[in-house]
């Protein structure tokens, strides 16, 4: 622990974390969500009123791609600035629009044209303007509502650290969400929600009349499927239909984009990497055409094709095929590659595709995703599932779907008629009442740095100091606050401590905090630890000099981290902060 008489530099975390009561969510007229996805992204939203009728009546936005006649219920995450850095267009819009065109904190975002941006930055204008499309779409419902009206809950995957969850919260207040108006929902909790309060009839797995997976005492896997993550959890429903979290979030970048590159591979096989690369740099609007046209092909790509699947393909591919090639067209390239012999045709601006070939774009990310589940079966926190339940844009996928009812058919595969959508509305009903995550697993071993009088029996002789008074103490030691894979009861700290000034004069605190990948971590040195960020505290009345001291009260069972500071001498608040971010 070390001490500062700075001003604190952290984000207020007392007033927003979604479990509590001080984010004044008891007076809002409507939720709405804003899911900034790898490559889509979207806003829903319901009023109270809609919400205490109906939870599932929930109104989602819909996207054109006006350059591929590609209708959506989210938008491409694409964002377009103009030469002067100002925000231009977000989405399809942007697609198109940049396609006409040749063109920590600290984190910068490369352009397509080289130039570089702040990350905050760019997610900061694009959920400004999903936020400015919902209160134009929302307005046409009540034309009175004013931002005050509204509570917004921004997803994340649940596989995000911590400072990655300050950074998005940045971004939205940047985006002009104020603080105690915006909480953060983790999505395979948030789709979760959502499927819980759906009727039999909305999902395709045939289930049984009157039988519910989400029955009291149910145990079943979220398998959260997205674009570019693939987020899974375990939930048992509580007989009071609350959720308890049974193993950490884990997952990986297994998603449908795996799909796309693997596309881009095949193309770049056939053509040639030089070829792929001047095109992508030279026919930005045929580039967009054609990712977009495979993204409405590969829904068609099913378990049972056994015929082949044709895919439009820009001439301008060609084109520059030949101008690199000595005027060799791109099927006459194909004649000399025996690998796809009988298995790939091109003609014109048409890619004929074996169906073989087309489903296996699919077994780099299935693959990964089925030896990823059997891996977490094996864990005794998830015995006893029945179920797993399949969200995300990625479980539309009628390949990923059958992968997962054909590996672990001993479980009943769940999938919402609103798959790709159930994040999003998930979402929206968090926001109505967060409530309803009642336990979560820890994903890290959280802690402080601290000393104790040095023992050279259980301590590191390397580590030893002698303080001003002449004790021998021990530093870099690991206070372990909760442990990976504890269950938390959320909204309840999990740490009170109590903290002294050292000095008359001091006027705040600031304490290092770490986490570990492992259950009994003894130095903050180790090998599994890490520095988290810093925890800063403000003593501001020095009138009393060495005798005063706060209680901080650290909880880590929210969907953010949040810390409380009081007094102990007056019992007043005092400012408490996290500050994760470089």
């Amino acid at each position: 622990m070390s001490d500062s008489s700075d001003e604190s530099i952290g984000f207020r975390l007392s007033d927003v974390d979604s479990e509590d009561s001080s984010s004044d969510s008891s007076d809002y007229l409507l939720v709405a969500a804003i899911d900034i996805g790898t490559t889509f992204s979207g806003f829903a939203f319901s009023f109270r009123h809609q919400y205490e009728d109906d939870p599932t009546q929930i109104c989602a936005n819909t996207w054109a791609a006006g350059s591929a006649a590609l209708i959506s219920l989210k938008t491409s995450t694409c964002a377009l600035f103009k030469p002067d850095g100002t925000f231009h267009s977000f989405g399809y819009e942007a697609e198109d629009t940049y396609s006409e065109l040749n063109l920590k904190r600290g984190l910068m975002l490369e352009e397509e044209n080289g130039k570089t941006k702040p990350a905050i930055e760019v997610i900061s204008h694009s959920i400004g303007y999903l936020k400015d499309r919902m209160m134009e779409t929302c307005k046409k419902q009540q034309t009175d509502i004013r931002d005050s009206d509204v509570l917004w809950v921004l997803t994340v995957p649940a596989i995000w650290n911590d400072p990655a969850k300050q950074f998005m919260r940045e971004a939205a207040e940047m985006a002009g969400i104020k603080s105690n108006r915006l909480i953060l929902a983790l999505e395979p909790e948030a789709a979760s929600l959502f499927c819980m309060r759906l009727p039999v009839e909305k999902f395709s797995d045939g289930m049984q009349k009157g039988f519910s997976a989400f029955q009291a005492g149910s145990k079943y896997i979220v398998l959260d499927a997205g674009g570019g993550t693939i987020d899974i959890t375990v939930h048992e429903v509580q007989p009071d239909n609350t959720l308890k979290e049974l193993h950490k979030a884990n997952g990986g970048d297994w998603g449908g984009t795996k799909v796309d590159e693997a596309f881009r591979m095949l193309l770049a096989a056939i053509v040639g990497n030089d070829v792929m690369g001047a095109f992508c740099q030279n026919h930005k609007t045929d580039m967009l055409d054609l990712y977009r046209d495979f993204e409405v092909k590969k829904r068609t790509i099913t378990p049972k094709l056994n015929s082949k699947i044709t895919f439009k393909v820009p001439i301008s591919l060609n084109e520059t095929h030949k101008g690199l090639n000595s005027g060799k067209e791109i099927k006459d390239s194909l004649a000399s590659k025996a690998k796809y012999k009988d298995k790939v045709g091109w003609i014109g601006d048409k890619l004929r595709m074996d169906a073989d070939l087309a489903k296996g774009l699919y077994d780099c990310s299935i693959k990964q995703i089925v030896a990823h589940l059997r891996e977490l079966l094996t864990h005794d926190s998830v015995q006893g599932c029945s179920a797993i339940l399949m969200v995300g844009g990625f479980s539309e996928s009628p390949m990923l779907q059958e992968a997962i009812r054909s590996n672990f058919k001993h479980l009943r595969v769940i999938v919402p008629s609103e798959t790709g959508l159930s994040v999003l509305k998930g979402a929206v009903v968090y926001g109505h009442d967060p409530s309803t995550i009642k336990y979560r697993v820890c994903k890290y071993t959280y802690g402080v740095e601290t000393s104790e009088e040095f023992n050279p029996f259980i301590h590191d002789e390397t580590k030893k100091f002698t303080d001003n008074s002449g004790i021998e103490f021990c530093g870099e030691i690991f206070s372990k606050h909760v442990e990976v894979g504890q269950t938390v009861v959320v909204g309840e700290p999990q740490v009170e401590q109590s903290y002294k000034v050292v000095y008359e004069e001091q006027t705040g605190m600031k304490i290092e905090v770490y986490i570990s990948s492992e259950t009994d971590p003894k130095y903050v040195t180790d090998p599994s630890c890490k520095q988290l960020g810093i925890m800063e505290v403000e003593m501001p009345n020095v009138h009393l000099g060495l005798d005063r001291s706060v209680q901080v009260s650290m909880t880590f069972s929210g969907t953010e981290l949040h810390v409380e500071a009081i007094n102990e001498q007056d019992g007043e608040s005092t400012k408490a902060t996290f500050d994760l971010l470089e």
